[in-house]
């Protein structure tokens, strides 16, 4: 998976635990595009200074992760949730009118938005 979008889902999850200066800079870097120039000028750190904040804060994003896997956890409810929304397609040309797949399907979605 794109190494971009797998540190915007760690950031997702566990962001909070970074420092509020952590957060800033990751934010204004990585989804506010500002360059490490930028940055530097904004925050008052050096070139390097931003750049190994923004490489401290992608190892501690990873290491949540090692230690709690929340996100691979999220991946795996959304992937059955997906088999099972497959199993209830497949059941429904032989049940038309279940009012039960219709609740698994509703529920499956609901599951999914957590």
């Amino acid at each position: 998976m794109d190494k971009t979008f797998e540190h915007a889902l760690l950031y997702d999850f566990y962001g909070p635990l970074l420092t509020e200066k952590q957060r800033q800079i990751y934010e204004e870097v990585r989804f506010g595009d500002l360059s490490l120039s930028e940055a530097s000028e904004q925050f008052g750190v050096s070139r390097q200074g931003i750049h190994d904040s923004l490489k401290r804060v992608e190892k501690s994003l990873e290491t949540y992760e090692e230690k709690l896997g929340l996100v691979k956890q999220f991946r795996e409810i959304r992937g059955k949730a997906e088999e099972i929304r497959t199993l209830c397609g497949a059941l429904r040309p032989r049940l038309p009118h279940s009012e039960e797949i219709d609740r698994i399907i509703r529920l499956t979605t609901e599951i999914e938005e957590l």
